[in-house]
């Protein structure tokens, strides 16, 4: 078994079935969630997305909202300006070009402000059930470069280097499973000294 697999295995054992961490009921609102998650921890982001869809439900609510109230609705979340203008501009985009449904294929989510590579893996994953690549956030970055699967800092590069290395039946957990790691385990400061991983780390071999 390659050691990637072996360390899989590993993960898998220590964290079991780990889900997406977004609390959502449609693709619109998870769209919405991907932007406000952005360098913000989980429990805001679902605590923000929870008290702005219960009275805003639609592309329609959000692009007609004031840019202003948006952003004091949205603040505690961080980099609010800017997350703010990705919501109206993506919201507004949604209503012209889609007719106010999220796309479910990546070349149109693509086109949607604020919306990389990433944050549509995890909408057409979590939203219509189609994994096309992996979802590679800040703790895959981090673990994939430390285990040794990919040399590379960038995203897009270490997506292509998970993939040629695991099969698609684990896209979709694999990043759960990283996450679930690099938060407590294998932070910004690793413990290695309890870490599942460690007979198998390059760093510590």
């Amino acid at each position: 078994m390659k050691p990637e697999l072996k360390e899989l295995k590993l993960l898998k054992k220590e964290y079991g079935d780990v889900k997406y961490y977004l609390d959502f009921k449609t693709p619109f609102q998870l769209l919405v969630g991907v932007i406000l998650s952005a360098q913000c921890t989980d429990e805001v982001a679902n605590r923000v997305l929870q008290e702005l869809f219960k009275k805003y439900k639609t592309p329609k609510d959000f692009a007609a909202m004031p840019l202003s109230k948006l952003e004091n609705l949205i603040k505690s979340t961080g980099f609010y300006k800017n997350k703010a203008k990705g919501i109206k501009n993506a919201s507004k985009m949604l209503i012209e070009k889609f007719h106010g449904k999220v796309p479910d294929n990546m070349e149109d989510l693509l086109k949607l402000p604020s919306i990389g590579r990433k944050s549509a893996n995890v909408i057409l994953q979590n939203a219509f059930n189609k994994v096309e690549g992996i979802v590679v956030d800040t703790h895959v970055v981090r673990l994939s470069r430390r285990l040794g699967w990919s040399s590379s800092p960038n995203a897009d590069k270490i997506e292509q280097d998970l993939i040629k290395v695991f099969p698609r039946k684990e896209w979709l957990h694999l990043p759960h499973l990283l996450k679930a790691h690099g938060k407590k385990v294998c932070t910004s400061k690793p413990k290695c000294d309890v870490c599942v991983l460690s007979s198998l780390c390059p760093k510590l071999i």
